[in-house]
């Protein structure tokens, strides 16, 4: 089975084919845009789709980041896979940020727990914290840095995520950790997702609503009749 990964949750910009029969990454491309993913990541699949010699016409499956994440990127990504999908009559599956950036912590420490924890600024911290198993047990969701810093203590876990090092700091003492990144590796996803297989159709991934909100300058005053000259 060949399948095609899609990463637009952070600020990568990311896909790669995968060939799960194999466990072999056939190619990928990724770039470190910030923003912008709507504008590259058609080069970035074709890319990708060059560089393993395949063309879409070969792939049996997609795969997408779903979050949590960047708000636009995830859209972004979301929307081109259960697009492709549409089109070639493939299923798509979706992975969250939380639970690939988890199995790369576990690859490092095997048998481990692994608290993914990302940092959403506001003092909130997106967490989803994994068994021995890698079977999810809380999350994911927003907690306090505080709600983090002691399951991570009782649990004795791998660190993995952006707000690794200020779970460390806060706790005042040392853990073993994973990657401290926005977002896991592009095959990581891959892989994740061959193992899943056909599930629900991947939507992003939200725990918190959009933080776009309305310029004061650009907001024209109600015109009725009630209205002051």
């Amino acid at each position: 089975m060949k399948l095609l990964a899609i990463d637009c949750a952070a600020n990568l910009c990311a896909a790669c084919i995968y060939d799960a029969d194999a466990d072999a990454e056939l190619g990928r491309e990724v770039r470190d845009l910030g923003k912008g993913h709507a504008e590259h990541l058609m080069t970035v699949l074709e890319t990708a789709l060059e560089a393993s010699g395949a063309g879409y016409q070969d792939l049996n499956a997609v795969a997408v980041s779903i979050g949590p994440g960047s708000f636009t990127g995830l859209r972004v990504g979301v929307s081109t896979a259960r697009g492709l999908a549409l089109a070639l009559k493939i299923p798509a599956i979706g992975v969250t940020t939380l639970e690939a950036l988890a199995a790369e912590g576990a690859h490092a420490f095997p048998g481990r727990a692994v608290l993914a924890a990302l940092d959403a600024g506001r003092e909130e911290i997106h967490a989803a914290l994994y068994d021995r198993a890698l079977v999810e047990t809380y999350g994911p969701s927003v907690a306090t840095l505080a709600e983090a810093v002691t399951m991570a203590v009782n649990t004795d876990t791998v660190l993995v995520g952006t707000a690794a090092p200020l779970i460390a700091q806060s706790a005042g003492r040392v853990f073993d950790t994973g990657p401290v990144a926005a977002t896991a590796d592009i095959a990581t996803y891959a892989g994740l997702a061959a193992a899943k297989g056909p599930g629900e159709k991947p939507k992003p991934l939200y725990l918190r609503g959009a933080d776009a909100k309305p310029q004061a300058g650009f907001i024209l005053p109600r015109q009725g009749k009630g209205n002051e000259p």
